[in-house]
């Protein structure tokens, strides 16, 4: 289930950004980003559409998906 990101309260969507962004290890080549910066580019991902929240019922967890990586 797609839980709408502007439906979460701004620090619970805050710590849930900072968690993923956490736990992916993601490169940003020879330039290192703080983590504010990263929560932003997650932050912008989730207003245009590249990024959501995705509810699992099997699992009972929530998680940033990206939009090709949707479980239908």
């Amino acid at each position: 289930m797609i839980i709408p990101y502007k439906d979460l309260e701004k620090t619970t969507l805050i710590n849930l950004i900072e968690s993923f962004v956490l736990r992916e290890g993601t490169d940003y080549g020879d330039i290192e980003k703080t983590l504010n910066e990263k929560v932003d580019d997650v932050y912008k991902q989730l207003e245009v559409g590249e990024v959501f929240i995705q509810y699992s019922e099997e699992f009972d967890s929530v998680n940033i998906v990206f939009k090709d990586h949707l479980q239908k």
